[in-house]
This record gives C-alpha cells, structure tokens and sequence, in this order.
C-alpha cells in the first residue's frame, strides 16, 4: 500500500491463460452459473490460478451477457486473475444499449500459446451444486437431492446472481406458490436499478405472496455482513460466490451453492431440489 501511494504503481504478473472452448446450447433451464461450478468442479479452486481464464467458440453465442458477467464474476473462485470472453454481437448490443459508444475489441492472436484447453459441449453440463465448504465440491442437482440435505435458508441474489433475469427465474418458480415453512428465502438485487425494475415488473409482490424477504441491494449474508447470518448447524443454499467455511455466519454452518433456479426450487421443497426436466 504505502509503494502504492508513493509511486502510484503496482506490481502484477502478466497472467499465462487457459482456453475453454464452448460448443453447443445448456438443455432448458441449466445456466451460466451452473457452468461455472462444473468447471470448477473439474479444474479445482487453484485449478486457475493467476492464469486468465478466456471463454471461446461457438458455444458463447448461447450464453446471455447476464450468464457471461456470471462466468467472470466466479473465475477468481478457480483462482483465476480474470475470466474474460470473446467478443460478438450480443456484446456489441449490450454496450450499446448501456449507452457506451466507443470501445474497443479484442481477439486472441491466431497462433495465442495456452497452458491447456478444456472442450466442452454445454449440452453435457447438469444443474450443479457445490457442497461445502469449497466452490470445487460440486455434485449435480439430482445427487444432491438423492442426499435429502433440509435447508434453514435461501439466498437468491448479490453481484454473482442479483440481476433481473436471475430474479424473473425465481419469480417464475414461486409464482402462486409459498415457500416452504420454517424456511427463510431472501431475495437481493444486485444493484438499485435492479431493484427499481423488478419491483416494477411486480416481482416483489411474486416473492413477498410466497414468503420470501426482498432486501436492499447489498452484499449482506453472503461475507456473513448482515440479513441472513447463518448460526450454528444452519444450512443456506445461495446464489451467491463462495461457501468457505464461516463464509456466512457461524463456523459450524453450512453454504450450498446454486444457479437461481435450483435455489428457488428448492425454497419451494425446503431441502436441496433439482428442478423437473
């Protein structure tokens, strides 16, 4: 810090990368966020580490901008220094529309050196969800749910899972639904933008009839800040980044991770749930 200030510089390594090619479309209803966790599931939490992770091929044109900022936010959990995608026309659609004119693209160079290539068909990825208490502990939904594990607590949102798409999701499970009982389910929009468009859209009033608590735009449980502190024993499954141990409260508690649609199935169940086929 005090090199920092006095020279205005800082020290950093150019990242080495490693190259996922996607190929295919997710089946109906698996998600960025899904495949995040089974890539961390296959390469470990240091499976990346200070390497860039770069997300190229035909299979990135079925991920949304809101799945792909999903992706990056999660690279540091490999221990990537970044997670970064080629760009295409759905990127130039999103920085147009968030009212940036000028800016540049970039392409790896055809003859780019990487320390590996992972391949992966996005049809063959499962809706996962990483057990404590490491984001590399993945198990598919459907093995989870074999495993009967009763939850205190949902938490749908934060910068990893917090926009409007992610929250249309959740509405969409609990429309006309209760949550189940004895069960807290707290929804958090990412920003007060988010917010504002959700509670127009009457998401709110989907969440509030089922049971759940809507929060402020905030990082709340997920860094154990506040709403939602989990105490001793509790379970929380959450769309949240990481589940290390105390990540969320108490050291003897526990944070499942998952993609919107498989926490809010699972609010509705009161125990970790893979959504129907």
């Amino acid at each position: 810090m005090a090199i920092g200030m006095a020279k205005g510089k800082a020290w950093m390594k150019v990242p080495s990368a490693i190259k996922f090619e996607l190929t295919g479309k997710f089946k109906k209803g698996v998600s960025g966020k899904d495949l995040i966790l089974y890539i961390i599931s296959k390469i470990g939490v240091d499976g990346a580490l200070y390497k860039s992770m770069e997300f190229v091929g035909d299979g990135v044109g079925a991920l949304s901008m809101d799945e792909r900022f999903t992706v990056a936010n999660m690279a540091i959990e490999a221990g990537a220094k970044n997670g970064i995608f080629i760009s295409d026309d759905k990127t130039v659609e999103y920085m147009e529309s968030v009212g940036v004119q000028e800016f540049k693209t970039y392409e790896p160079d055809a003859d780019a050196e990487y320390d590996s290539v992972m391949k992966i068909d996005l049809a063959d990825v499962p809706y996962m969800v990483a057990f404590p208490h490491l984001p590399s502990n993945g198990k598919t939904a459907k093995e989870a749910e074999e495993l009967k594990v009763k939850l205190d607590q949902v938490v749908i949102g934060s910068c990893t899972n917090g926009r409007l798409s992610d929250l249309r999701i959740a509405a969409d499970v609990m429309r006309g639904k209760k949550v189940a009982e004895n069960l807290r389910v707290i929804i958090i929009p990412a920003t007060p933008k988010i917010y504002r468009e959700a509670m127009d859209e009457g998401l709110f009033t989907v969440f509030l009839d089922a049971g759940c608590i809507v929060s402020p735009p905030t990082c709340g449980p997920c860094l154990g800040g506040h709403m939602g502190i989990l105490a001793d024993g509790e379970r929380a499954i959450a769309t949240t980044n990481r589940n290390f141990v105390g990540r969320m409260g108490h050291v003897d508690s526990e944070v499942y991770l998952a993609s919107p649609l498989v926490a809010a199935t699972s609010a509705l169940t009161g125990y970790i749930t893979a959504p129907a086929e």
